[in-house]
């Protein structure tokens, strides 16, 4: 009878050991995913961030400290594109060479140093362009110009031409004047005088004597005279 009795207590002891283990399975799966995921998941975890993205979102890793995390974006950051497949869309890094591109094999910004030329990066630009700092782009200057910002503005023209408001000139319009040293017209100056001289001894009206009351005098040189209207 005993022995009945001992082989049911092995048995309520399993069964309770049994739904421990369950429970303690049962917390450790529901610890392993997120409470609640950020916007654009659909399966997160607390450990990998996103794992699955909603449709239109892009599925991006990003760095936290020494780890990487799945985020999910409506749009890819700087320096990255997005690739569209009908199971997942991702972000994928642009080339070395590129600060942004619309996809692997054109460009749309380059790092400094560098210029887009018909979407590539190159060092620099090729005949009848001009290296765009700027804009880090090659310009097609227009004709006569040598370095302008954009099309429509040149800052320096070629030999025999002068810029005015974005544009070359062979002869300056009313009211300027061409500067052969920075090719450019200049307004003209009306009336401008020099430097003044020290001032000099205090004088009297008939002697040039010293005194104590009297006159001095300083002149200037008259540089460019009034013109004519």
């Amino acid at each position: 009878m005993w022995i009945l009795s001992f082989i049911w207590i092995l048995y309520f002891i399993n069964i309770t050991r049994g739904q421990e283990n369950v429970k303690i399975l049962r917390y450790k799966r529901s610890s392993s995913v997120s409470k609640p995921c950020q916007a654009g998941c659909t399966t997160c975890s607390t450990a990998n961030g996103c794992l699955s993205c909603k449709p239109r979102f892009f599925f991006h890793l990003e760095l936290d400290g020494i780890r990487q995390r799945g985020v999910c974006l409506s749009s890819c950051p700087h320096g990255h594109y997005g690739m569209r497949s009908p199971h997942i869309s991702t972000c994928t890094r642009c080339k070395e060479d590129c600060a942004s591109c619309f996809s692997e094999s054109f460009c749309t910004r380059c790092h400094p140093g560098r210029f887009l030329f018909r979407g590539k990066c190159e060092n620099s630009c090729p005949k009848k362009l001009t290296a765009n700092t700027a804009l880090r782009e090659c310009t097609e200057c227009p004709t006569g110009c040598e370095l302008c910002v954009r099309r429509s503005m040149c800052v320096r023209c070629s030999a025999g031409l002068y810029a005015l408001h974005g544009h070359c000139h062979h002869t300056c319009p009313g009211g300027y004047e061409p500067d052969v040293q920075l090719t450019k017209c200049t307004p003209q100056v009306h009336y401008e005088v020099g430097e003044w001289t020290e001032w000099g001894p205090c004088a009297g009206k008939r002697r040039m004597q010293s005194y104590r009351s009297g006159k001095k005098q300083r002149t200037s040189q008259v540089l460019h005279p009034p013109e004519c209207v």
